[in-house]
């Protein structure tokens, strides 16, 4: 198997991988942003005082690269003003607030497509775009959007993304042992919209039984093949699992559809075929609540906008003395103030840390350990050091821009210098400095 240069090897800790997906109790009320996603938020359709059911929309994507918003449980708008929702810049977005009415009634209009097996790439876009559909690998782009490829561009090759290399993170594990079926029709769908022929699903060798389930589901289907991939973090990136698989290279600057290549997650494919052949959008997803701090860890399907103290509440409650409470995993996630914050498309696990694991920050040795690793073959010390002392001009010659915010140099650093939260200070402020310089 080719492997790619740079990356980690840090401790699964899937404490979750075996355990099965269990629905919540309805929550009392739900905050949904209008601001799920990348590109211009929703335009709301409702206003407080309204009764709304559960799937009916309640946010219009305003823009080509926008997504419409569901309600996901029925009741009454009570609020729409702004909240914080789990971001890494800790932004607030306009959100509807949702009480529950306790019966949890679905909107009349969903109901399956009719032939849904005929619709043409055109009438399977225009569900998936109103379905509010976006990637659920944590990038959060409109899927409708990546899947119009521009013209001149030609794809070969979709890979569905199972890897799930992240520690602690196994919801997209259980729905590939749980809802196989669905993650190939997703894959499938998203071939027929692209008119490709070739399938991949990656899935590293720590997951044996996906694995298994998945080669078994697609065994009589000689187009679409299950790649057994070696354990290495960040592989779950498309540009690495691109180049594991299929041994091509994205340039930099470029993206995967330079290279003939599209790349969905296994979420993402499950919510495609719940709304092709269900007529459903989406509201819900599967949460992983884990880490020591926990004390029962479980795999939820939870609808969008609950908060996440409520599922803390659902799994026990904490446990020990936790200290850190992460939106994602230990490399990727970001650290919360509070729970008091909404379950949103992009959330793909709630991490609870203790005080046993928690770092402090000490002095850079200058062991040089984050350049070896980094998959870019970036130099994270000098981009951070140079950032702290507010050298942002002097940052850019060494191309933090290229930066996919892996989390492999502060894994490595034996400091725990926060590199990542440095690195994307800079591009923050370089972004906002070629902004300026445009107006």
């Amino acid at each position: 198997m080719r492997r790619f240069s740079g990356g980690v090897h840090p401790h699964d800790e899937k404490i979750c991988s075996d355990k099965k997906i269990e629905s919540i109790a309805l929550p009392s009320k739900v905050i949904i942003p209008l601001q799920q996603h990348i590109g211009a938020p929703a335009q709301p359709l409702v206003k407080v005082g309204d009764v709304v059911k559960k799937g009916q929309k309640i946010g219009e994507g305003s823009g080509f690269v926008s997504s419409n918003i569901h309600a996901s449980i029925s009741g009454k708008v009570v609020e729409i003003a702004n909240h914080l929702y789990p971001n890494p810049a800790g932004r607030t977005a306009l959100s509807v607030i949702i009480e529950s009415d306790g019966n949890n009634q679905w909107y009349e209009g969903i109901k399956p497509p009719d032939n849904s097996d005929f619709l043409d790439s055109k009438g399977i876009l225009n569900l998936i775009k109103e379905s509010g559909i976006v990637g659920m690998g944590g990038a959060t782009f409109p899927t409708h959007v990546k899947l119009s490829v521009p013209d001149g561009k030609k794809i070969d090759s979709v890979i569905l993304n199972g890897v799930e290399c992240e520690p602690y993170i196994s919801s997209d594990h259980r729905l590939m042992v749980e809802e196989p079926e669905k993650v190939i029709d997703g894959l499938k769908l998203i071939m027929k919209v692209l008119k490709v022929e070739n399938g991949f699903i990656g899935i590293e060798k720590n997951k044996p039984d996906a694995i298994e389930v998945m080669k078994k589901i697609t065994a009589n289907t000689v187009n679409i093949k299950v790649i057994p991939l070696k354990v290495k973090y960040p592989q779950g990136w498309e540009n690495m699992l691109i180049k594991s698989i299929l041994n091509r290279k994205v340039p930099p600057g470029s993206l995967p559809l330079d290279v003939g290549v599209l790349v969905s997650n296994v979420g993402t494919a499950t919510a495609i075929s719940n709304a092709i052949r269900l007529g459903k959008p989406m509201i819900e997803r599967i949460v992983g609540l884990t880490g020591p701090g926990i004390s029962q860890p479980k795999n939820l399907r939870v609808p969008i906008g609950t908060l996440f103290s409520d599922l803390i509440q659902q799994c026990g409650g904490f446990k020990g003395n936790p200290v850190k409470i992460i939106a994602g995993g230990p490399m990727m996630g970001f650290a919360l103030f509070n729970s008091d914050v909404p379950v949103v498309k992009g959330t793909s696990n709630i991490l609870v840390l203790t005080q046993e694991e928690a770092q402090t920050r000490q002095v850079c040795i200058r062991c040089g350990r984050c350049i070896r690793v980094c998959p870019v073959g970036l130099m994270p010390t000098t981009i951070a050091g140079l950032t702290e002392k507010g050298k942002i001009d002097a940052v850019e010659a060494y191309f933090p821009m290229d930066c996919k915010e892996c989390g492999c140099c502060g894994y490595v650093c034996p400091a725990k210098i926060p590199l990542v939260q440095l690195i994307q200070f800079a591009k923050a402020n370089i972004v906002a400095k070629q902004r300026a310089k445009a107006k």
